[in-house]
């Protein structure tokens, strides 16, 4: 079996607040581009296993594909007794295409595990509900129920609470990532909240509009930690913006920033250029509704 796995955005991302666990409150407009891994599931194995053509991404536990795999048959040998046929087999070969950058906030982790989620429910002639496998996404990563739901949606709480979102349109996008990876704890933990930015642009609730205006309401407040590690982020915005896009965002915590453009013609010309900088991959894709 084999599944493509979808790329995600920011196109709004502020932080409410910090919890007592540790996590923090957010409110985020995220949506699914199009630009996928792709995960190939075989069964029958003996145990599970992952492989990932990327050097950088684990293939024991730490990986959150495996996580996933292991809840899954965890879940399903509670909800079914020893006799049926679907917790027989306890193994799953995983393998994954890797062509979401590793690390760049584009979510490519939080969606190999929804693929996972998704594929093993299939195989398994659907045993859990969507909203059974969206509580098992919530328990390996925030991102994870929405990639399970690949809509453009506003979350709020840690990310897992979501509302689909009528008012973004598909738009052609250049992604751009520097060639260096950022740590998403570490950004998380460097935020000084008093420094934040969105909550302006939120006054107003942009959401509550019939469609989302990139040159008003794109806003990411996790940019004051990470372009103040990485200046070249914002050198990437700029150059964006230098070569006609309506509007450029950092992704999630980065490095990965985004451009949206009016139309194809647009987005290839400024694809070319960005690929004159021998430090930066290019991708072109388009928001997926």
């Amino acid at each position: 079996m084999k599944i493509l796995s979808p790329a995600k955005i920011n196109l709004f991302l502020q932080v409410v607040g910090k919890r007592a666990d540790g996590y923090h409150e957010l409110v985020t407009l995220m949506c699914c581009i199009s630009l996928y891994d792709v995960v190939s599931m075989d069964f029958g194995a003996k145990h599970i296993s992952v492989h990932c053509s990327h050097k950088d991404v684990p293939s024991d536990e730490g990986n959150l594909a495996y996580k996933t795999a292991v809840l899954f048959y965890e879940s399903i040998k509670k909800k079914f007794s020893e006799k049926d046929r679907r917790v027989e087999a306890e193994g799953v070969t995983i393998f994954i295409d890797k062509q979401i950058p590793v690390a760049a906030g584009l979510g490519g982790g939080s969606s190999n595990a929804a693929s996972v989620l998704v594929g093993m429910n299939r195989y398994y002639g659907q045993p859990f509900s969507w909203e059974e496998l969206n509580a098992m996404g919530r328990r390996v990563g925030a991102d994870i129920p929405f990639l399970l739901l690949q809509k453009p949606a506003i979350a709020t709480g840690i990310g897992d609470k979501l509302k689909k979102y009528e008012g973004v349109t598909s738009v052609p996008i250049l992604v751009v990532c520097p060639n260096f990876q950022v740590s998403t704890g570490t950004v998380y933990k460097n935020l000084n909240l008093r420094l934040t930015k969105c909550e302006k642009k939120i006054k107003n609730f942009p959401f509550e509009m019939p469609v989302f205006d990139a040159r008003q309401h794109l806003c990411n407040d996790l940019e004051t930690v990470t372009i103040s590690a990485y200046p070249e982020i914002n050198e990437i915005k700029e150059t964006l913006l230098d070569l006609d896009a309506v509007g450029a965002l950092m992704s999630g915590s980065g490095p990965a920033v985004f451009g949206l453009f009016q139309d194809r013609a647009r987005v290839q010309r400024a694809y070319h250029a960005v690929c004159k900088n021998s430090g930066w991959h290019a991708y072109v894709a388009e928001i997926l509704t």
